[in-house]
C-alpha cells in the first residue's frame, strides 16, 4: 500500500509537470520568441509583496551591463492578463529566471523548450518499445530462425558506434533544416537505436510464457498465433513494457538534450532545453549570467522523477520474482 502511494505521489508530480508544459502558452508570461532588447541578460526578478498582491519594480540598466531596481516604478503582477496566466503591463519586464543575451525570457523559454525536450523523450520511447516488442514477441514466440536472425541482428546493432553515425547522417542534411525536420529526425533516430534492450527483455517473457499451461491449451484447439499473441503473450508484457518506459523517457530526454546541445537537434529561434544550455559553454557567459544553467535544472527533477517511478514499478516484479 505505501509503494503504491509513493507510485501515485510520483505520477502525479510527472502529470502536473507535463500538463504545466503543454500549457506553456498559457502560464508562460512570454512566447519564446518574444525580446525585450533593451533587457539582455537581465538578472532573475525580485517579486516583492504589498499584503498579498505581489509586485516588480522597473530594471534601469547602469551602464555596465548590470541591472538596478527602480523603485518609483511598480508593476503589478496581474493573473490571466492578455491571454496568459500571469504578467505585468509594459514597459514592465517579468523575468522570472533572468533574460538570455537576446532579452528573451528564460522561464518561458524553460517552458516551452520542454515541449520539444519532454515530447522526444515520450514519443522516442513509443518508438523504441513498438519496435522492441514487435521484433522481441516474434523472435519470442516463433523461435528458430526468426528468433536467431532477430537476437545476432540485435548484436551486431548494439556494437554498432550510433554517435558517429550521427554525425554521419547529419552531414548529409542540409545545412538548415526546419524545426519540426529536426523533431521528426530526432525521435527516428533516438527511438530507432533504443531497441534492443526492450526487444531482448520481451524476448525472454516471451519464451516463458508460451510454455504455459493455458497457452498450450490454446494451441491445442488451433488458436492462431494472432490470437495467442493478442489474448495471453501481450498481457504477460505489459509490466515490462511500463517499467521499460519509465527508464526510456529520462535516458530520451537526455539524449535530446545532449544533441541539441552539440547542435543536432532542434536549432534557434525554436527552443530546447539543449539549445538553451548551448549559451552556457562560453566561460564568460556562465560566470557573470549562471541562471543560464536553469534549463538544466529544470531537467534534473523530472528526470529522477522518472527514474524513482521506474525504481517503484520495478520493486513489485521483483518481489514476485523472489516469491516464485
Amino acid at each position: 500500500m505505501m509503494a503504491r502511494r509513493r507510485i501515485m505521489a510520483v505520477a502525479a508530480f510527472l502529470a502536473a509537470v507535463h500538463v504545466t508544459v503543454l500549457c506553456a502558452g498559457l502560464v508562460a508570461p512570454y512566447g519564446f520568441a518574444d525580446q525585450q532588447r533593451v533587457f539582455p541578460y537581465a538578472p532573475p526578478a525580485h517579486v516583492h509583496f504589498s499584503g498579498i498582491h505581489p509586485f516588480v519594480y522597473g530594471l534601469v540598466s547602469d551602464g555596465s551591463g548590470a541591472y538596478v531596481e527602480d523603485r518609483s516604478r511598480i508593476y503589478p503582477i496581474h493573473l490571466f492578463r492578455g491571454g496568459r496566466f500571469f504578467g505585468v503591463d509594459p514597459p514592465g519586464v517579468l523575468f522570472l529566471a533572468g533574460s538570455d543575451g537576446y532579452g528573451r525570457d528564460v522561464f518561458s523559454r524553460i517552458l516551452y523548450g520542454a515541449q520539444i525536450s519532454l515530447l522526444t523523450g515520450v514519443l522516442a520511447a513509443i518508438v523504441s518499445l513498438t519496435i522492441g516488442w514487435t521484433l522481441g514477441t516474434a523472435a519470442g514466440f516463433f523461435g528458430g530462425w526468426t528468433d536467431q536472425v532477430l537476437m545476432r541482428g540485435s548484436e551486431f546493432f548494439m556494437a554498432l558506434p550510433w554517435i558517429y553515425l550521427l554525425l554521419g547522417v547529419r552531414v548529409f542534411l542540409p545545412l538548415h533544416i526546419g524545426s519540426t525536420e529536426a523533431f521528426l529526425l530526432l525521435i527516428a533516430i533516438i527511438g530507432g537505436v533504443g531497441w534492443v534492450r526492450p526487444a531482448r527483455l520481451i524476448r525472454g517473457l516471451v519464451l516463458s510464457a508460451r510454455e504455459r499451461g493455458y497457452v498450450l491449451a490454446a494451441r491445442g484447439f488451433g488458436a492462431s498465433p494472432i490470437y495467442l499473441i493478442r489474448r495471453h503473450i501481450f498481457p504477460q508484457t505489459t509490466s515490462v513494457i511500463l517499467t521499460q518506459a519509465t527508464v526510456l523517457i529520462p535516458l530520451y530526454i537526455l539524449a535530446e538534450v545532449t544533441l541539441s546541445f552539440l547542435g543536432l537537434g532542434v536549432g534557434e529561434p525554436v527552443p530546447s532545453w539543449g539549445n538553451m544550455l548551448a549559451e552556457a559553454r562560453q566561460f564568460h557567459a556562465l560566470t557573470e549570467h549562471p541562471w543560464l544553467l536553469t534549463p538544466g535544472l529544470a531537467a534534473i527533477p523530472v528526470l529522477l522523477g522518472y527514474l524513482i517511478l521506474a525504481d517503484l514499478l520495478a520493486r513489485p516484479n521483483a518481489n514476485s520474482n523472489e516469491k516464485a
